[in-house]
């Protein structure tokens, strides 16, 4: 006689109670067992990001016996353990940073997920997280800054400028919503979609006064200081290539500025010279402080694009940003 048995359940409930105030109640149990709760992800990530229980409960503002008690119970939960407690601080083992990854991204799901059902009742709460690079900070964010809080007042924007593949893991685990700046060498990962915005070309820049204003090649400018930006995370290289494929020594590169910040504050107060895309050049920000050197050369620049994960829809308020980026970059070529 053949016998079956009925394989046992996992049951996950998700219970939204009080979206307006209250927030997210996420409970897993195992039969009728209630074990991980938010908290418990919540005070995990928390010590994940601090480095340790004590600095992770005065985060948090939480005895350290409570976060340890969660922990504990996450690694009863799941089996193994998932900080290392045998040196200084709590550093997460192997197991503990594949949990943190899964981690981040459930509480970051839970939280676009209370912030759509806000907005979609007509509340303009929430955070829309967006790495923009230092050429879409002048030639994108500015005209997207009034319109999206005029219409998302209550929705905080959070900024992050950087390269993509310093923030290609936070896409995919949505802590950030979008990227716009310039394509990626390589494919994005299959999670994320790329959307083509503009293509560039690049012009060589100096501050005003520069004695090299008037050069026209870039064979006059070998013997210069140059600095680079982060406007690609291979700037270094390519500014060698552009003077290796014309048959040019590479320059002698100076400085490479992180930030849009230190890249102006250097160009103008020194007499380094500098490749950047037009856009950025011909910015109202960057334009009265910065000469275009008139070179005969032709240097094309990266394309622009916009990137998102493919398989979950943003919030309403991350689409609107997205429409803004989009409207905006369709002033410039294609």
């Amino acid at each position: 006689m053949l016998t079956s048995e009925r394989p046992s359940r996992i049951k996950i409930a998700l219970v939204v109670y009080g979206v307006g105030q209250s927030g997210i109640c996420v409970t897993t149990s195992i039969g009728t067992h209630p074990v991980m709760k938010l908290h418990h992800l919540r005070d995990f990530l928390a010590v994940a990001e601090c480095g340790s229980i004590h600095a992770a409960a005065r985060h948090l503002g939480l005895s350290q016996p409570s976060i340890s008690r969660s922990i504990r119970d996450l690694e009863k939960e799941l089996g193994v353990p998932l900080l290392d407690r045998g040196g200084r601080g709590a550093p997460l083992t192997a197991m503990g940073m594949l949990f943190a990854r899964r981690a981040n991204a459930s509480v970051s799901e839970l939280r676009k997920a209370r912030e759509e059902i806000l907005q979609a009742q007509g509340s303009v709460q929430g955070t829309v997280a967006a790495c923009v690079s230092s050429l879409c900070h002048v030639a994108l964010l500015p005209h997207a800054l009034k319109p999206f809080s005029t219409r998302y007042p209550r929705v905080a924007l959070h900024i992050v400028e950087a390269s993509y593949p310093a923030v290609e893991a936070r896409l995919k685990s949505g802590a950030i919503d979008i990227y716009v700046g310039p394509e990626p060498a390589g494919a994005p990962a299959q999670e994320l979609q790329l959307e083509k915005l503009f293509d560039t070309t690049r012009v060589v820049v100096s501050r005003k006064g520069h004695p090299l204003v008037k050069a026209r090649s870039l064979a006059e400018l070998v013997d210069c200081d140059w600095i680079t930006t982060s406007i690609t995370h291979r700037a270094e290289a390519e500014l060698g290539e552009l003077f290796i494929s014309r048959g040019l020594p590479p320059p002698h590169l100076a400085l490479r500025a992180e930030t849009a910040l230190t890249w102006i504050t250097a160009l103008t107060n020194t007499d380094v010279l500098s490749i950047t895309p037009r856009q950025s050049a011909d910015s109202p920000t960057f334009k009265p402080l910065v000469e275009v050197l008139n070179l005969r050369e032709s240097l094309s620049g990266p394309t622009i694009v916009l990137i998102r994960r493919s398989a979950v829809p943003p919030t309403p308020a991350a689409e609107f940003l997205c429409d803004l980026f989009r409207r905006t970059a369709a002033r410039y070529p294609r």
